[in-house]
């Protein structure tokens, strides 16, 4: 009994996640532009997961032949695009294995202040709004030791790894009262220096990351969802045969 207790709770704290990290911030998410059947947005999100996350973040529930069965790639296209890592002794990683990044837990407490999180089920854990606003939200912070700080994660020991793209902004404060006390809270961002691209530029890039972190999240969802379909199809069906013989059934007896 006590098992299933355990068990109970750890599943409701697990689907509670994303609203307590929504919760815990207080910042507005913005809404993600997610469609997971979106290959071209997947693979463009495969590409940006590759050249500014996995140099860091793992993704070790994910191997690189899934990614290019699921996203219609070849195996040397997915080879180019994601694997930077080393297997055994030094050997690149082979296209049958896990997204592990070559980072260990030590070098990341010593360069970040803290373990650098497995992405695998960021996405699914935080939910896809609460991540591409987090990716949105960096803001230029002198006090910072990596120079930026994140409304949506204060404090965070992340560097702004898009910085380039994006540009730096700063924050706008308004004046917000507590009861009697004065707050001041971020209100908005005003762009200092421009990056490569502009602001619809970064935030569809920003899409098709996210996009590609739900996936990863759960990669048999497309399938998953195509199948709830059939179930329920066959559960309707079924219910009309099944009413059919129970008035069949019932119909002498009065």
């Amino acid at each position: 009994m006590k098992n299933k207790l355990i068990t109970l709770f750890m599943a409701a704290a697990v689907l509670l996640m994303p609203m307590m990290a929504t919760a815990s911030s207080g910042a507005h998410l913005y809404k993600a532009p997610i469609d997971i059947n979106d290959k071209e947005s997947l693979r463009r999100g495969a590409k940006a997961f590759g050249d500014y996350c996995y140099s860091c973040h793992a993704a070790s529930f994910m191997r690189f032949n899934r990614i290019a069965k699921d996203l219609e790639m070849s195996e040397e296209d997915v080879r180019d695009m994601l694997i930077h890592t080393r297997g055994k002794k030094g050997a690149p990683a082979k296209i049958g294995d896990l997204m592990k990044v070559s980072m260990t837990a030590d070098y990341a407490k010593n360069a970040f202040g803290t373990a650098v999180p497995d992405l695998s089920l960021a996405a699914r854990a935080r939910g896809a709004d609460w991540v591409y606003t987090y990716l949105r939200n960096f803001y230029v912070d002198s006090y910072r030791p990596t120079g930026f700080n994140n409304t949506v994660f204060p404090d965070v020991g992340m560097p702004h790894v898009l910085w380039r793209l994006q540009g730096l902004q700063e924050p706008v404060y308004k004046t917000v009262m507590h009861g009697d006390v004065a707050v001041e809270e971020v209100e908005g961002f005003e762009q200092i220096q421009a990056g490569t691209l502009s602001r619809a530029e970064y935030d569809m890039f920003l899409g098709d990351l996210v996009n590609f972190m739900v996936y990863i999240a759960e990669p048999v969802q497309v399938e998953r969802r195509s199948m709830g379909w059939k179930v329920l199809l066959f559960l309707i069906v079924l219910f009309g045969f099944a009413y059919a013989l129970k008035k069949e059934y019932w119909k002498d007896v009065h």
